[in-house]
């Protein structure tokens, strides 16, 4: 199936690139609120983000073009997100925690799917 990306892999692909967009806006956000008390960690935060965006953006492209090694980086990542998503549970912010978990397990279980894994890995598959 060398070319064709099945349906799971353009999904977690998709999502991925989502997140990538939701961590930039944070980086500006981020950078919007700098002030001179604590113009260091803002910008320190804000370039992590970035960063992490970049990261986030580069396996899913990689997971686009089948890519094996693009699994694993997006597979830790999804992992730190339900540990973030469960620091955000309960109160006004629970919402942030469903809406960050139940990305995190969507993208956790197309990733690890087998489809995607006969797609990744051909030769083990067989």
């Amino acid at each position: 199936m060398p070319g064709a990306a099945p349906l799971q892999i353009m999904t977690v692909s998709a999502l991925v690139a989502l997140e990538a967009i939701c961590l930039v806006a944070l980086a500006i956000a981020e950078l919007a609120q700098v002030d001179g008390a604590r113009a260091s960690v803002a910008l320190t935060t804000a370039l992590f983000f970035g960063l992490y965006a970049v990261g986030l953006l580069f396996a899913a492209v990689a997971l686009c073009r089948h890519k094996g090694w693009s699994r694993g980086p997006i597979v830790l990542a999804q992992l730190i997100q339900l540990g973030v998503a469960w620091s955000f549970f309960g109160g006004d912010t629970t919402w942030v925690a469903v809406v960050l978990a139940l990305s995190a397990g969507i993208c956790l279980g197309l990733a690890l799917s087998p489809p995607v894994t006969r797609a990744l890995y051909p030769e083990v598959a067989e």
